[in-house]
């Protein structure tokens, strides 16, 4: 079994020596496709053992993937970007996850996404498809996916990405996204991430109806669904009116029977609950209960890395917010406790708010 590393980068001398060394010793080969670099890049590349290829810069991600795939024999090619570090995995124990399945399947990791938030720094997971077998293509000028209808079972590779802490792509994708919406607006992905997109540039009014859009369009199974309803959510909510806050309780209701068993899923809708009481009191007063009821239910289904999510929402996240819930209510034995909960799992807020 052959598994090669298929990259394309431009300008990653920042992080792209850190990348090859975690990947080298499970890849046989490394390819490097470069698409118009004017720092170190192909010299660390090249430093590092990778062969190095050049491909002209046509303003599509999935031409330029293509291109580098075209240069690999592998049975699987790993797919990473260049801030992108695979944590330790033996040889052989990712040999037994390629042959466990039969057919043509694409292989997912789990990526740990660092990024600044209010809180300071914060992380998310997700599980991506990664690790393809040979004659697999992309699809997609920005944003691009694995074509075809494929089965995509997570294997044991698990990346860091530090990307988001040091580069805002937003503003260099939005042109893309809005020409690809425009091109085909029944395409509930490029709906998602153009919404996404514009959210995180802080344009919640022009994300809305994108997310509108994207929730009308998404099929039940798509992979990115969940998380595009929680941000969904959180637009409603940061937006706060009353209509928003209207269309949060009507997306909620229809959401939970499917989402309720998801830690992310609950603990927005916790956000939701104290909005809504505080929105009118004396209107929502019967919703107080609810607030906690969500909160405990995050920590009961606790973390699950594999099912993506903000890292803490099923764990110090839910336990601070409970702390927060009870000191309001004034019962000050349950809040310590929560906040105790959440300091201990290192959580700086829940460290504060007991010194203070």
């Amino acid at each position: 079994m052959k598994i090669n590393l298929v990259m394309i980068v431009k300008n990653e001398e920042r992080s792209l020596k850190r990348c090859l060394k975690a990947v080298k010793p499970l890849v046989d080969q490394m390819i490097v496709v470069d698409t118009g670099s004017q720092d170190r890049t192909c010299a660390i590349a090249r430093d590092l053992g990778a062969e190095i290829r050049s491909f002209p810069w046509i303003n599509d991600f999935s031409a330029a993937r293509n291109f580098a795939l075209d240069q690999s024999d592998a049975d699987w090619n790993l797919v990473l970007d260049a801030d992108e570090y695979l944590k330790p995995c033996s040889r052989e124990k990712l040999e037994r996850a390629l042959s466990a399945h039969s057919g043509v399947w694409l292989g997912g990791i789990l990526r740990y996404d660092t990024f600044r938030d209010e809180e300071g720094v914060s992380t998310s997971t997700s599980v991506l498809p990664r690790l393809l077998p040979r004659g697999v293509r992309y699809t997609g000028k920005i944003h691009e996916q694995p074509g075809g209808e494929y089965a995509c079972y997570q294997v044991p590779l698990e990346v860091e990405h530090d990307g988001y802490l040091y580069a805002d792509k937003g503003e260099r994708n939005l042109p893309y996204l809005q020409e690809a919406v425009k091109e085909t607006p029944e395409d509930a992905y490029y709906q998602f991430q153009l919404a996404y997109t514009l959210r995180n540039l802080k344009r919640l009014d022009e994300s809305l109806p994108h997310f509108r859009s994207f929730y009308q369009l998404a099929g039940k199974r798509e992979a990115y669904r969940p998380g595009g309803v929680v941000l969904y959510l959180y637009t409603l909510l940061e937006l706060g009116a009353g209509d928003c806050l209207d269309e949060a309780a009507a997306v909620i209701e229809k959401e939970e029977a499917s989402l309720g068993g998801w830690s992310d899923f609950c603990f927005v809708c916790g956000l939701f609950y104290m909005k809504r009481v505080l929105s009118d009191v004396a209107r929502y007063i019967n919703l107080l209960p609810d607030i906690e009821r969500c909160y405990q239910k995050c920590l009961q289904l606790g973390e699950h890395p594999e099912l993506g999510g903000v890292v803490g929402t099923g764990s110090f996240k839910a336990a601070y917010n409970l702390g927060a819930w009870y000191e309001v209510s004034g019962q000050q034995e349950l809040a310590l406790k929560y906040y105790r909960m959440a300091a201990a799992q290192g959580y700086a807020p829940a460290k504060e708010r007991l010194r203070g």
